[in-house]
């Protein structure tokens, strides 16, 4: 006779659907990161047969450079990140023409005409870090949404957060972001 020792059996089908749960618990209740980049509208193709090149004055060029040091220069002078913004607002507030009835700055014969002819030109050496090109890219953002502002409140009397879809594109038009990543001649 022999003799047979019963070993108990654990039902296994039910621990798939436990770990299905606990797949789903975790996929729900998990962050996922976010991509992050830069929001900016690409320029219009130029139609075909048509010269689309635009003569720019030399003053009206604002030429930054990010060396592959991670230094940021304008007119080969190395400046800190933190002076950028200023430096970016005074340029484009400039009113060198005095065509620009809104704009507050000081008429300087060296900078740009007024905010519409204004190019921000940003070039990178190949070693630049992402982090820093980010952190200038930041720097000219706010230095325009800064100067949007202000035309806001001086022309609109209202704060950006309040203003209707043609009034923003009314501030648009005033302080256009024209950035070229270029090579400027």
């Amino acid at each position: 006779m022999r003799h047979s020792k019963l070993v108990p059996e654990v039902n296994a089908g039910s621990m798939a659907d436990i770990a299905f749960l606990l797949l789903i618990f975790f996929l729900v209740t998990a962050t996922i990161s976010s991509d992050q980049g830069i929001n900016r509208l690409l320029p219009r193709a130029c139609p075909l047969g048509m010269d689309c090149s635009n003569d720019v004055n030399e003053r009206n060029i604002l030429r930054i450079v990010i060396n592959n040091n991670d230094e940021i220069m304008i007119e080969d002078e190395i400046i800190p990140l933190e002076n950028l913004k200023n430096i970016a607002k005074t340029f484009l507030d400039n009113n060198g023409d005095s065509s620009c009835g809104y704009c507050l700055g000081a008429k300087d014969a060296k900078s740009s005409d007024n905010p519409i002819e204004a190019v921000v030109s940003l070039q990178n050496g190949k070693q630049t870090t992402y982090k820093t090109f980010i952190a200038v890219q930041n720097e000219l953002t706010k230095a325009y949404y800064e100067l949007r502002q202000a035309y806001s409140l001086k022309v609109l009397h209202k704060p950006t957060d309040k203003l209707t879809k043609e009034e923003m594109k009314i501030i648009k038009e005033a302080y256009p972001f024209i950035l070229s990543e270029a090579e400027t001649k």
